[in-house]
């Protein structure tokens, strides 16, 4: 099976090497061509031009980008996946984005008549490496089927969750616990630390405790020595799956004071120059509020706070007896596009005298 992958970031690389130990043949892309050659010097593996060119190369094409805006450009842009993906191919997602993002993708490689499944992952570099990536899949079942060699060389378990978007679904809800935990490791670290208890000791008390959940462990280094060593995972990112939670949250009519909390400090966080940090950074920016003057302490986050205070409390609303869960899901947010189109097509029609 030929295999591409486009996105050579901390966690693309090693799924590529994995690929390559499986024994596919891999062709890759990225938006710095130097890294990927770096790669192809190491490894076995062809570097394409553009992602249309690998698309037309390869039965499988795999992406694991940025964000939402990065997704649609390497698929939808003038030289993307769209332009260039055989008929009968299948593209499958590894970024972290919202559910409406892979059904727009999916609908755009039907036309081309391709199929897609969304497939974010979830673990670190180091799991990552050693194969041990856990994948929540949204697609119809024989495209899943299609595609079940690749998923099973690059993680340890890949869950089929449903049609697609649900797997970006349950990476959004995977990642509100994960950023829930951030954010109270960090408190509970500061309390401790401000209360005169070391801080090695303290986070030693964290990992041999009942709380002690792979996080806990991964981010060891981060928490215990602040700004050493490499970042595994940006602030600035937590940020931005945050912001995706809620967009969807609020689609979906799902009450997230938590989410919503979690949000307000990560943002205040990055707001406040801890944008590249590795997420445990969020206890760096909780100790210096802590050491800094009360004024300057208060002020801290308060701006970034307010712009968000408006949208905190939602009531959860029953799907329909007649539909799934899912269902309901996406017809609420398909509600929300349709409107938020139609909003955008009044604003751009002339105004007509009466």
């Amino acid at each position: 099976m030929r295999v591409g992958f486009l996105g050579l970031g901390r966690m693309g690389t090693p799924v590529v090497r994995n690929l390559v130990a499986a024994g596919f043949t891999v062709t890759v892309w990225n938006r710095t061509r130097a890294k990927a050659d770096e790669l192809a010097a190491e490894i076995p593996l062809t570097v394409a031009d553009d992602p249309a060119g690998l698309a037309a190369a390869v039965d499988v094409v795999m992406t694991m980008v940025a964000d939402d805006a990065a997704v649609e450009a390497v698929y939808l842009g003038p030289e993307g996946i769209a332009a260039g993906i055989a008929r009968g191919a299948v593209a499958m997602d590894l970024s972290t984005v919202a559910p409406a993002t892979s059904r727009r993708v999916a609908a755009a490689l039907r036309e081309r008549g391709a199929d897609f499944v969304d497939s974010p992952v979830s673990g670190s570099t180091k799991t990552a490496e050693a194969r041990e990536l856990l994948l929540m899949v949204g697609g119809d079942d024989a495209t899943v089927a299609r595609v079940r060699p690749v998923l099973d060389a690059i993680g340890a378990a890949a869950h089929h969750l449903g049609p697609v978007g649900t797997g970006a679904t349950m990476k959004l809800a995977l990642n509100s616990i994960v950023f829930g935990l951030n954010a109270a490791l960090s408190e509970a670290l500061v309390l401790a630390e401000r209360a005169g208890i070391d801080r090695l000791a303290a986070y030693e008390i964290f990992a041999s405790s009942a709380i002690a959940c792979p996080v806990v462990h991964y981010r060891r280094a981060a928490f215990e020595r602040p700004g050493e060593g490499p970042v595994s995972f940006r602030l600035a990112l937590g940020v931005k799956d945050l912001g995706l939670i809620a967009e969807l949250a609020d689609r979906v009519s799902a009450p997230m004071p938590q989410a919503e909390t979690n949000l307000r400090e990560h943002a205040a966080a990055a707001a406040d120059g801890f944008a590249d940090w590795d997420l445990a950074g969020l206890a760096e920016w909780l100790r210096r509020r802590a050491a800094a003057p009360p004024d300057r302490a208060c002020r801290v986050g308060g701006e970034v706070a307010a712009e968000r205070e408006a949208a905190v409390e939602r009531e959860a609303a029953a799907p329909p007896d007649a539909t799934t869960q899912w269902e309901a899901a996406a017809e609420r947010e398909a509600a929300a596009e349709r409107e938020t189109a139609g909003q955008r097509e009044a604003a751009a029609r002339p105004e007509i005298a009466e």
